[in-house]
């Protein structure tokens, strides 16, 4: 077990993983917040904000590569692109000669919608980046991939079939008890 952190953090490993998990507990809230505002279930704009960003990336993100990045069923999410698309968020679109290939793309009533929404925290978030130097971003990047393939990895192999009552990692036996 790892030696408990020090009171001010300092370079306590585990003192940078709190701060990176309290950001994603703030992220999520911060979706909850906005789904509140559009009148959306949560996790509809946490899809819609997937949208956006694939967007404004200029990647935009067929159906189901939504359902990759928000982790639900191919099913579930039809039934989420159909609840966004009636109420005005998304669009199904074909933007290629091959006819099966669906783009999803967010209504143009939307988008200034959610720029007014998140402009106070684009803005908050470039403030602290403009912080840093051009280096130092870079490592920073270079974090938070390494500890994103971490997590795919452990994802995919450790906890791939993790079953109630199973420890991660330890595929019980033939003549282990239930």
């Amino acid at each position: 077990m790892a030696e408990p952190a020090a009171a001010d953090g300092g370079s306590d490993p585990h003192h940078l993983l709190e701060g990176l998990r309290t950001f994603g507990a703030n992220y999520t809230e911060f979706t909850r917040r906005f789904a509140g505002w559009l009148g959306l279930h949560s996790t509809d704009a946490m899809a819609l904000a997937e949208i956006l960003y694939a967007e404004d990336k200029g990647t935009p993100l067929s159906p189901a590569r939504l359902s990759e990045r928000i982790s639900l069923s191919s099913g579930a999410t039809t039934a989420l692109l159909n609840r966004l698309e009636k109420a005005g968020c998304v669009e199904r679109r074909r933007e290629t000669s091959d006819r099966r290939v669906v783009t999803l793309r967010s209504s143009p009533d939307v988008r200034p919608r959610a720029m007014r929404f998140f402009g106070p925290y684009t803005a908050g978030m470039e403030e602290v980046m403009s912080r840093y130097t051009d280096a130092q971003l870079d490592e920073f990047r270079e974090f938070v991939t390494r500890l994103g393939d971490a997590m795919d990895s452990l994802l995919a192999h450790e906890y791939h079939d993790v079953e109630p009552g199973t420890t991660p990692g330890i595929r019980p036996g033939p003549d282990a008890a239930p």
